[in-house]
C-alpha cells in the first residue's frame, strides 16, 4: 500500500477497542509465546557485544589500573571515550529492537492468518531491509532525544507512535522511513489513550513472570508487543482481509 492509502485507511476505521485487543493479544500470545521468548533472547544475545564495546574503555581501565576504579572515579580520557561511543550504542540498540520486534510482528500475523510461511528472525537485518532500517532506527533516535528534552512529557508522549513504527516496517514496506513514522504518529494520535492504556497494563502483565523466580520474566516479557499488531490490524487492516 501507498502512503496515501495508508492514511485514508487509518481515517476510515473506527477507534481500536481496548477489551478487544486485550482479549485477542491474550490469545494469541497462547500461540506465538515460544517465539516471543525466542525474539528476546536473541535480542539480549545481539546486543551484548554493543554493551561490551560501550564498556570496554572502563573494562581497560580497570584491569590497568584498578585503584582508580576503587576510588569510584573515572578519567576524564574514558569519560569522553565513553560518551562518544554512546550514540552509536544507541543506534545500534534501536536497530536491533526495531528489527526483531518487526520480525517477532510477522510471526504473529502468520500465526494468527494460518500463513505458512517460515519463522526468519533477521528478516529486516539483511539486504534491502537494512538501509530502510538504518534511516528508520535514525529517525527514532532522533524522536527519542526530542522526547527527552521536552522534560520528560514529550518523552510520555512519544511512546505511544514508537511503539507502532515496527508494525508499519513489518506490514507496509512499500513506504519510506519517513512515511513510516508519519503513518505511525497518525494511527498513535488518533487512539492515543487506548493504546498508551493498552502499553501500560500488558507490560504490567508482562512483569508477572518476575514472580516464577525472576527467570519467568523472559516467558511473559513479549506479551507487551502482541498487542501492536492487533492495533494495526484494527487501525490499518491487511489487503487480504479485503
Amino acid at each position: 500500500m501507498n502512503f496515501e492509502t495508508v492514511i485514508n485507511k487509518i481515517n476510515e476505521k473506527p477507534n481500536l477497542d481496548f477489551g478487544s485487543i486485550f482479549s485477542r493479544s491474550i490469545d494469541l500470545f497462547k500461540l506465538v509465546w515460544v517465539q516471543g521468548l525466542v525474539t528476546l533472547l536473541l535480542t539480549m544475545v545481539c546486543m551484548l557485544p554493543f554493551y561490551i564495546i560501550l564498556y570496554l574503555p572502563m573494562i581497560a581501565m580497570g584491569i590497568s589500573s584498578p585503584e582508580t576504579l576503587q576510588a569510584g572515579e573515572l578519567p576524564p580520557a574514558t569519560a569522553v571515550m565513553m560518551f562518544v561511543l554512546m550514540p552509536f550504542f544507541m543506534l545500534a540498540v534501536m536497530i536491533i529492537s526495531i528489527a526483531l520486534n518487526a520480525a517477532f510482528l510477522r510471526i504473529c500475523k502468520q500465526k494468527d492468518l494460518n500463513e505458512m510461511a517460515k519463522e526468519n528472525y533477521f528478516y529486516y537485518l539483511k539486504g534491502k531491509n537494512l538501509g530502510k532500517l538504518l534511516q528508520l532506527s535514525l529517525l527514532c533516535l532522533a524522536i527519542s532525544i526530542l522526547g527527552m528534552l521536552a522534560c520528560g512529557v514529550g518523552l510520555i508522549y512519544v511512546v505511544v507512535p514508537m511503539s507502532l513504527i515496527p508494525a508499519f516496517l513489518a506490514f507496509d514496506e512499500e513506504l519510506s522511513p519517513m512515511e513510516m513514522v508519519k503513518a505511525s504518529f497518525k494511527l498513535g494520535n488518533k487512539n492515543w489513550l487506548v493504546i498508551f492504556g493498552l502499553i501500560i497494563v500488558m507490560s504490567f502483565i508482562a512483569q508477572l513472570g518476575m514472580i516464577l523466580c525472576f527467570i519467568g520474566v523472559l516467558f511473559t516479557a513479549m506479551l507487551a508487543k502482541v498487542p501492536v499488531y492487533f492495533m494495526y490490524k484494527d487501525g490499518v487492516s491487511f489487503p487480504v482481509e479485503e
